[in-house]
C-alpha cells in the first residue's frame, strides 16, 4: 500500500524527523487559504499522486505570491500528470500539498528497504539527491552508499555516522543525521513499511537537515496492525480491478497482455505466467484465487478479468490440494454461464478429484478446451488467442 507525500510527512513528524510546514488542499480555494495560513514569502505547490518524478512532470512549482498559488493550483489540479513511474497515460491530480519554501543548500538521498538476500534492512544514501537520483544510480553507482542493518540489533550510532560521513556531511550535521537516520529506521520498523524514502533530504545554509519529500510503501500483510495507516488509503490512486478483487480476497494485479490467468497459489500463478510467455503469449493479469475459492469467488474473478477489454482468452490452471478440482470445475461452469463467456477458455487441473472435475467440464456443454500439462495449456491458449 502506498500513501501520499503529505501523509508520509505526517508520519515522519510522529517519529521526530524534521519536515517543512505544509497543508493539503483539495481545491483551489483551499490551496490559497493554506498559503495564507502558512505565511510567505515563498510556497511550493505540489501535486499529490502515488508516483515519483512529479517535479520533472510539471507537478511541483514554486509560488512567490498568492496569485501564483491560485494560478498554479488551477493548472495542476485535475491535470493528467505523466512521470516515468505513471506510464504514458499519467495519473489525474486530485490533491495538492501547499508547503512553505525551503532554504536549499545541498540535497541528499536516503531510504530504507528490506533486503531479502541478506535478511537485513538496507540503509541507502547518496550525496546526489534530487530529481536525477535514478541517473546517479545508473551512471555513478559508487555515489550510492548502502549499509546493512541487522534487525535484531537495529541501526547503531556508528553505522549512522559512517553513512552520514560517506555522503559528505560534516560537523554538527553528522550528529543531526545520526539522530534522523535512527528515527527513520524506528519509523520504518514500527509502521511495518516496506520502503521509506526521503528524496531530497535538504541541508540548509545553517547545516540543518529537513525532509523535503516522503515516500512510503507498506507491507499489506501487516496492515491489520495499523488501522491509522489504512485510513490513509486513496482508492482513486489504485487500479479499480485490483480494488474490486480485494473485496473478494482475490490477489489480482493487472498486466499488459491479452491472456487472463486464474490460478490457485502465488507460485503456480507466477509459473503459469512464465509458461505463457515461453510459448509466445502475454499474460493480462496475475490472479491467485487462494486455497479456499468458492463458485462465487471464481465467478467474480472471471468478471474482473473480462472487464479488461484486452483479454482475448483465459487460462485456468489449478492444482487441487486443499482446493478440490470439482469445486473449481463447478466455479468455472457457473462463471462461464454468469458472464456469458465469449472468449476462448483453456482449463488445466491436477490433484484431488481431478477426474470428477474434468468430467463435469466435459459434460457442461460449454466450449471449454481441456489440457493435461502446463505446456499443453499454454500452447492451446496462445493458439486460441492468435
Amino acid at each position: 500500500m502506498k500513501i501520499h507525500e503529505y501523509q508520509g510527512k505526517e508520519i515522519l513528524r510522529q517519529f521526530d524527523v524534521p519536515v517543512p510546514k505544509g497543508i493539503p488542499a483539495f481545491n483551489v480555494q483551499e490551496a490559497v487559504e493554506a498559503a495564507q495560513k502558512l505565511g510567505g514569502p515563498v510556497w511550493v505547490v505540489k501535486a499529490q499522486i502515488h508516483a515519483g518524478g512529479r517535479g520533472k512532470g510539471g507537478g511541483v512549482k514554486v509560488a512567490k505570491t498568492l496569485d501564483d498559488v491560485k494560478a498554479l493550483s488551477e493548472r495542476i489540479l485535475g491535470m493528467q500528470l505523466v512521470t516515468h513511474q505513471t506510464g504514458p497515460e499519467g495519473q489525474k491530480v486530485r490533491r495538492l500539498y501547499i508547503e512553505e519554501g525551503a532554504d536549499i543548500q545541498k540535497e541528499f538521498y536516503v531510504s530504507l528497504v528490506t533486503d531479502r538476500g541478506t535478511q537485513k534492512v538496507a540503509l541507502i544514501a547518496s550525496s546526489e539527491g534530487g530529481m536525477d537520483i535514478e541517473e546517479v544510480a545508473h551512471s555513478t553507482p559508487e555515489k550510492i552508499i548502502t549499509e546493512m542493518v541487522d534487525p535484531l540489533v537495529g541501526l547503531t550510532d556508528e553505522q549512522a555516522a559512517k553513512v552520514a560521513k560517506a555522503i559528505g556531511m560534516e560537523g554538527h550535521t553528522v550528529d543531526q543525521a545520526v539522530t534522523l537516520f535512527k528515527n527513520l529506521y524506528r519509523c520504518y520498523m514500527e509502521t511495518d513499511a516496506s520502503l521509506v524514502e526521503i528524496n531530497p533530504l535538504n541541508r540548509d545554509s545553517k547545516g540543518n537537515l529537513i525532509a523535503l519529500d516522503a515516500k512510503f510503501n507498506f507491507d499489506a500483510n501487516a496492515l491489520f496492525r495499523h488501522p491509522e495507516i489504512v485510513a490513509y488509503r486513496d482508492l482513486d490512486e489504485e487500479d479499480p480491478a485490483e480494488i474490486e478483487a480485494s473485496k473478494f480476497d482475490l490477489a489480482y494485479i493487472s498486466l499488459d497482455g491479452n491472456i487472463g490467468c486464474l490460478v490457485n497459489g502465488a507460485g503456480l500463478a507466477m509459473s503459469t505466467m512464465d509458461t505463457i510467455k515461453l510459448f509466445g503469449g502475454e499474460p493480462a493479469n496475475f490472479l491467485d484465487v487462494g486455497g479456499g475459492a468458492t463458485a462465487e469467488k471464481v465467478t467474480e474473478a472471471f468478471k474482473i478479468m473480462l472487464k479488461n477489454p484486452d483479454v482475448k482468452g483465459i487460462l485456468v490452471n489449478i492444482f487441487g490440494g486443499i482446493m478440490k478440482c470439482d469445486t473449481i470445475a463447478q466455479g468455472v461452469i457457473t462463471a462461464c454461464k454468469a458472464v456469458n463467456l465469449q472468449v476462448p477458455l483453456v482449463v488445466r487441473m491436477k490433484g484431488t478429484n481431478e477426474d470428477l472435475g474434468k468430467k463435469m467440464l466435459a459434460e457442461s456443454g460449454l466450449p471449454i478446451i481441456s489440457a493435461d500439462t502446463m505446456a499443453e495449456a499454454a500452447t492451446k491458449i496462445v493458439a486460441a488467442v492468435k
